[in-house]
């Protein structure tokens, strides 16, 4: 029986999240979706919003980091972690973020024990949004803040998506 509640019932912004970015004194703003729109499958289209997957190479696993107007391109990541790369299923993944919604997942693999990675088209971006664990939350944070915070590794490794 489907949830009648939706996707993000019961769900709250990780605590992790909140204690990371409090710790790091950084500015942000918590945006907050209706419900309804969690439960028809609408999501938040702002300008900033950025997509995240978990990426492996061999035993390793990655966040990739990319904005929704581009696609992941696996051939140009594996170039940058210097081996053969394959996207995860959410069935293999989804025991390491016990407190996310799937299609949720914060941009911060620090938090979950993974080298983050951050697509080159992001690091010219004023304020970057993301989903905070939960469909219908999001947080909008400078990209100056993210990179403070999170360290990622910028490289170039995704297509301008096709209309």
């Amino acid at each position: 029986m489907p949830n009648r509640f939706g996707p993000s019932f019961g769900r709250q912004i990780p605590e992790r999240l909140i204690r990371c970015l409090n710790g790091g004194a950084v500015r942000y703003e918590i945006l907050h979706e209706p419900s309804d729109a969690a439960d028809s499958g609408r999501r938040l289209i702002v300008p900033g919003l950025i997509a995240t997957a978990v990426v492996r190479a061999g035993k390793q696993r990655f966040l990739a980091v990319t904005s929704t107007g581009f696609d992941l391109d696996l051939k140009r990541f594996s170039k940058l972690v210097g081996e053969p790369v394959r996207l995860e299923t959410e069935d293999e993944f989804k025991w390491l973020f016990p407190d996310c919604a799937l299609g949720a997942i914060p941009p911060f693999g620090n938090l979950y024990g993974l080298i983050t990675w951050v697509d080159n088209t992001l690091i010219k971006t004023e304020h970057i949004v993301f989903f905070a664990g939960t469909l219908i939350d999001s947080i909008k944070l400078s990209y100056s803040a993210y990179e403070q915070i999170v360290q990622p590794n910028v490289g170039a490794f995704t297509n301008k998506r096709s209309r």
